[in-house]
């Protein structure tokens, strides 16, 4: 088994993409990675027109609603974020090939110090990709035994299916034109909701660990550039050209006071997370107040849980990392002057002045007009959606 999942994850690996090799992998099977819309999209957004159909022949029994409501989000943020990858795929795409290019010339330099501070961040976007990817179809899993557990969970349940006055538990609760209640239709449903999941997970599992990883990249080359700046005399040689690289090589982050690449990433993932923070302030909130009701099962508490987790986790792992290359890009001119600066003549120093103001421009990630990825976001929305659960409580 090891040796499978040492070949499986080898096999991951792209020279052509050293660093999102295994996320390119995964848009693919997702086929997110394509240009066009294809039958996998199609089912996925009927699959999700069904659930909210059957949201409204719901709308009178709240608690039935509510936990429908919290999977069927889910649905709808799988649709936004595989719609807006293939929608906006030309500037996806020109974000990740340039970090492919970036790294591809990096590693052809004899540069020690570069080669361990991308191996560093490489193999931190690894484990994270991976654990991420677990925890994603451990959830899909989880989903795929509830109603099992339900089942088993409650005698009381099991009667009122063998008397008829209950239907056999499903996944996610979603309309079809037959009965679903019993027998074939039953069967039908089940593998339906199977492939939805299945998609959901994929494009949960793709989307979120490809933008952090690109994340984790902007910290690397920023950190990679700090240093770069560091040991701009550490060789008088050649010292134009290094401080001609150490700018170009800014600039491709941040020309003049527009950032150029680092804009393209937040302008295709800003809606996204835009969207997520409403939708996670108001689910986390709900999902707490559905917990606390009388009646829960320990199966639906386990469920909730969870499903909290999770979002958390979703939300954590973008602040966190738009963070980490916010503060990033305030310490990238600290490399000009912890350099010898101060060994070389006038006109050397007033290019060090020039480059020191041009490294000042910082680079955050934003969620929609209104907010930043950040620490201090995730704080508020925590501290929001806990706020607003105690106002309901009461």
């Amino acid at each position: 088994m090891v040796k499978f999942m040492s070949n499986f994850f080898k096999n991951l690996e792209n020279p052509n993409h050293p660093l999102l090799g295994p996320t390119i992998w995964i848009l693919k099977i997702s086929s997110m990675w394509n240009e066009k819309f294809n039958y996998v999209q199609i089912y996925a957004i009927t699959f999700q027109i069904t659930e909210i159909v059957d949201l409204w022949f719901l709308r009178h029994d709240s608690e039935q609603a509510l936990n429908n409501l919290s999977k069927s989000i889910l649905g709808f943020m799988c649709i936004a974020k595989s719609s807006s990858f293939i929608l906006l795929h030309k500037q996806w795409r020109s974000v990740i090939y340039f970090i492919s290019d970036t790294e591809k010339k990096q590693l052809l330099q004899e540069d020690r110090v570069i080669h361990d501070i991308m191996k560093k961040y490489t193999k931190y976007s690894r484990l994270l990709t991976y654990l991420y990817w677990f925890l994603a179809f451990s959830t899909a899993l989880a989903l795929f035994i509830s109603p099992v557990a339900k089942y088993s969970s409650s005698s009381e349940y099991r009667d009122l299916i063998k008397n008829g006055s209950a239907p056999y538990p499903e996944i996610i609760s979603s309309w079809v034109p037959f009965d679903k209640s019993r027998g074939f239709g039953y069967g039908i449903v089940i593998l339906l909701q199977i492939m939805g999941i299945l998609y959901g997970s994929l494009t949960v599992a793709s989307y979120d660990t490809n933008a952090v990883v690109i994340m984790i990249f902007f910290a690397g080359q920023l950190e990679i550039l700090r240093v770069n700046c560091k040991n701009l005399f550490a060789n008088k040689k050649n010292v134009l050209r290094k401080f001609r690289d150490c700018h170009m090589h800014h600039v491709k982050f941040t020309n003049n006071y527009i950032c150029r690449y680092a804009t393209v990433f937040d302008s295709v993932l800003s809606p996204i997370m835009f969207l997520y923070v409403i939708i996670c302030s108001l689910m986390i909130c709900s999902s707490a107040v559905q917990m606390t009701k009388e009646g829960v099962t320990t199966v639906q508490e386990i469920w909730i849980a969870e499903y909290i987790g999770a979002l958390i986790t979703q939300l954590f792992l973008y602040c966190w990392h738009s963070n980490q290359v916010y503060s990033m890009s305030l310490t990238v001119s600290d490399g000009v002057y912890g350099s010898a600066w101060w060994s070389v003549d006038a006109r050397e120093r007033r290019n060090v002045i020039l480059l020191a103001a041009q490294l000042n421009k910082t680079v955050m990630f934003n969620a929609g007009p209104f907010t930043t990825l950040s620490v201090a976001t995730f704080i508020t929305i925590i501290k929001g959606a806990y706020s607003f659960y105690t106002l309901i409580t009461r």
